[in-house]
């Protein structure tokens, strides 16, 4: 067990890439706790505990920093300091730039950059005074290359990217870890949103020939958060079966 008795936080983790994630730690012997708006994060704590895992769920909305202060002190007190801190959370609002509205553009800020920013801060903190830790932060291969129709979306993408390796930068020296992940089109709710004609689009780009499976961003984070990564800090792990080659 890669994550023995190792205390992890995923966030968006009632379904996708961050459901996933959760069952795949579980499975290799961390406490779990997922952080979520989405109640069915209940669920799959509940899944967990059953398997013979320890989780827990927190309703939270990353956006809101009193939020995620008063999610850590529960986080804390049900199942002990915190080791890994996955930034999974996202969402998307699309549409072109001259038809974006100030909103769309705004909510996706909210949460997809100032909420890995509430969470990175206050678990670093925690971090330090232990001189150890792992954060990892779920950015997207649209935050290195761009993708039409997605200004908010890349925008926010491309600033996890920045934020991840200036934490690298100034977290290192503190025992704490920090990389992303960045993957291609994955197979997840969010995904289903996109038309068809599109997916199979960038299925043909894709060398591997398919789109990714949430196991296979779940797995990225294993290696980046197991101790089989002490020396990676600072990266970005593109996991997008060679389509942006």
């Amino acid at each position: 067990m890669r994550l023995h008795e190792k205390v992890a936080i995923i966030t968006g983790g009632a379904s996708g890439i961050g459901r996933e994630a959760a069952l795949v730690f579980a499975r290799e012997g961390a406490r779990v706790a997922i952080w979520d708006f989405d109640d069915s994060g209940a669920e799959v704590a509940d899944h967990i505990e059953k398997n013979g895992g320890k989780s827990f769920f927190y309703k939270v909305d990353v956006s809101k920093a009193q939020e995620v202060e008063k999610a850590l002190e529960e986080t804390e007190n049900q199942l002990g300091d915190i080791d890994i801190l996955i930034n999974n959370a996202g969402i998307t609002r699309d549409g072109f730039l001259t038809k974006m509205s100030l909103e769309d553009w705004q909510k996706v800020m909210d949460v997809n950059l100032t909420g890995v920013f509430n969470c990175s801060k206050v678990v670093a903190q925690k971090m330090m005074a232990r001189q150890e830790g792992v954060i990892i932060n779920a950015s997207s291969v649209v935050g290195v290359y761009g993708n039409v129709g997605q200004t908010n979306y890349s925008a926010t993408k491309a600033g996890v990217i920045g934020m991840t390796k200036t934490w690298a930068k100034e977290l290192g020296k503190k025992g704490i870890r920090v990389n992303a992940v960045a993957p291609g089109f994955v197979a997840t709710p969010m995904t289903e949103k996109v038309p068809e004609k599109i997916l199979n689009r960038m299925k043909d780009k894709t060398p591997l020939g398919r789109l990714g499976q949430p196991e296979d961003i779940a797995n990225a984070f294993l290696y980046l958060a197991s101790d089989q990564a002490s020396f990676v800090n600072g990266a970005v792990l593109q996991v997008d079966g060679g389509l942006v080659l």
